[in-house]
């Protein structure tokens, strides 16, 4: 049998630009999680699996069935998966767990994999700078505004979540086609900053949409970029961690 890997991999923003291309997308996943799955000890899913998710109490957003059904499948058959939350996807909450089986975390976590060890997240919030995000982020994390946009009717809510999300999309998908330059990266600062105090060998995280394989002075960055335009991933094998294309 094939040495059993961990992949990674984030950013698929389920739900634009279109149903139909949306759909596309999502078959796609699902072939690639069906290759892999014979050598899948563990999968991480490093946030933005929905462009926009939110939880009321009696109704999820509809769609997604053969990306949930898959994932479901896994944790069936007892490979552990892991979703962290992104910024677009910030108000899951119990429905995936109990659903589908999955481990839900919404802050950065260090694992210690045969004895490397890694700092995995989303990545936004993270670094220098930024602070109009990070203060909407804890808007957006407060429970009481959490209960206020709950008491719009899904119709509504969803609907002029969704606009809202395409509109952020417009305005910062230009930032995603290049790399701005350690000085601008706000994740390679956040990783300098850290290995200050501590050391990680691995940083992965998503977010940024640009797949990136960097070495930051002792360790190594991974931004796994998306499931949009690149169609990227990492795999550890126990020794080695690689960033791939999916085909």
């Amino acid at each position: 049998m094939s040495q059993k890997k961990i992949y990674f991999f984030s950013d698929f923003h389920l739900g634009v630009p279109s149903y139909d291309e949306s759909l596309v997308r999502e078959k796609k996943i699902c072939r690639w999680l069906d290759e892999i799955k014979p050598t899948a000890s563990e999968l991480f899913i490093l946030g933005d699996v929905f462009d926009f998710w939110f939880e009321y109490r009696h109704v999820v957003p509809k769609g997604y069935v053969r990306l949930l059904g898959k994932l479901a499948e896994f944790t069936d058959y007892g490979i552990p998966v892991t979703i962290f939350t992104g910024n677009h996807d910030m108000w899951m909450f119990d429905y995936l767990p109990q659903e589908i089986g999955v481990k839900l975390l919404r802050e950065p976590k260090e694992y210690d994999f045969n004895g490397s060890k890694f700092l995995i997240g989303h990545g936004d919030g993270l670094g220098p700078g930024d602070h109009g995000y990070k203060f909407i982020k804890k808007v957006f994390a407060n429970k009481f505004c959490q209960w206020l946009f709950a008491r719009l009717h899904p119709n509504f809510g969803i609907s002029m979540a969704n606009f809202w999300s395409r509109k952020s999309r417009q305005h910062t998908g230009h930032h995603d086609a290049v790399y701005l330059g350690d000085d601008k990266e706000f994740l390679v600062q956040y990783i300098k900053e850290t290995e200050r105090t501590r050391h990680y060998d691995y940083y992965i995280f998503g977010h940024r949409h640009l797949p990136i394989d960097k070495q930051i002075e002792n360790s190594r960055y991974i931004n796994l970029g998306d499931w949009i335009m690149y169609f990227t991933y990492a795999v550890w094998d126990g020794h080695k961690l690689e960033l791939k294309k999916f085909t």
